[in-house]
């Protein structure tokens, strides 16, 4: 399980164990919260394509899928 502080998400850099379409690096570029201001998911995108996609944040806490940083 990869730990970290979910408030501090934002611009931190990601490696996917798996990548799919040359697509292996990725950079959290915007965060949205809920009306209590409770983190809902993360806006992931590809260095490499340019490519963002939106997933729930704790996605990023499974070791088996993501690397905390760029390896």
């Amino acid at each position: 399980m990869n730990r970290f502080a979910p408030a501090k998400l934002k611009l931190s850099k990601w490696t996917a164990r798996h990548p799919q379409n040359r697509e292996r690096h990725f950079l959290v570029t915007d965060l949205e919260f809920d009306d209590d201001g409770v983190l809902l998911r993360v806006e992931l995108q590809a260095v490499h394509s340019g490519r963002s996609q939106w997933l729930d944040w704790r996605t990023l806490r499974d070791a088996e899928t993501w690397i905390i940083g760029w390896h």
